[in-house]
């Protein structure tokens, strides 16, 4: 009779150790990963391409910035130290109360040499601006009275922080002329109305202004009352004598201070001249 093998003959660290390897040998080759191919062609070629369009699109964008800057500079630079200056809003167009006889001006000084004071030679219902511009050849310069609405931006800044005249005439600075930029002080209203002596003095002569061969009003020269002189003619009184009128010059020239009214820009002027240089014919 055979003999039979025991029930239990087993090693573990022998027979245990051959049942798992296959197992550990399956997880080994499970865990391991294939190389990821390299990046093809293509993929570098776009990458390539999209430097060049960045690089593009930034320089346009600064190209812009660029651009605005340098506008709102040269804007800030004219604005800054531009006499002139854009036109002011003009004002609103003339009442019918306008078209009635408004008397004698208010006493107002509008402008000063020394102690001569030059008062407003139009009524102020019927003033539609004031302005300086260069006289005629020997013409003196007027420290106008009040705050030049045309003014730079520095020099509103200058006001603003140092103080300035801020109360009195509006005026506007204009271009052209030969005397001082402030020795024509020009008074704005329309036609027909009347001008009354800017001082009080006497008549020393009157003439008649010729223009392209045609004759536009009159001059009148005044000898202002204290300075040494001839006493010939007519006593005349600051605001209360009157003069004449203002007349129609839109047809003969284009006017300087339209620029800043509602009409054509007919006005009356007042210039300053040594005593010397005045005709007494």
């Amino acid at each position: 009779m055979p003999i039979r093998p025991p029930d239990w003959d087993w090693s573990f660290s022998t027979d245990g150790a051959l049942a798992l390897a296959p197992a550990l040998n399956y997880e080994e080759q499970s865990a391991t990963v294939a190389p990821m191919p390299p990046p093809g062609p293509h993929r570098r070629a776009r990458a390539t391409q999209r430097r060049p369009l960045q690089r593009e699109r930034r320089l346009r964008r600064l190209a812009v910035l660029f651009a605005i800057a340098l506008v709102a500079l040269v804007t800030l630079l004219l604005s800054a130290f531009g006499g002139s200056g854009a036109p002011a809003a003009a004002p609103p167009p003339a009442s019918a109360s306008r078209l009635l006889p408004a008397g004698p001006p208010q006493p107002e000084v509008v402008g000063r040499i020394g102690s001569l004071h030059l008062q407003l030679p139009v009524p102020q219902s019927r003033v539609t601006a004031v302005g300086y511009q260069g006289g005629s050849a020997g013409s003196l310069a007027v420290d106008p009275l009040g705050q030049q609405a045309n003014q730079g931006l520095l020099r509103r800044v200058v006001h603003s922080i140092f103080g300035g005249s801020s109360g009195g005439v509006r005026w506007f600075q204009l271009p052209g002329g030969q005397g001082p930029p402030t020795s024509a002080l020009q008074v704005g209203a329309a036609a027909g109305t009347d001008v009354y002596s800017p001082v009080d003095g006497t008549v020393l002569s009157i003439g008649t202004v010729v223009l392209n061969g045609r004759s536009y009003g009159a001059r009148i020269d005044l000898q202002p009352t204290g300075t040494p002189s001839l006493v010939v003619g007519s006593p005349l009184t600051a605001g209360g004598s009157k003069l004449g009128s203002i007349v129609d010059f839109s047809g003969a020239e284009r006017q300087s201070l339209a620029r800043y009214t509602n009409d054509s820009g007919n006005h009356v002027v007042v210039e300053v001249h040594p005593a010397a240089s005045l005709s007494l014919g």
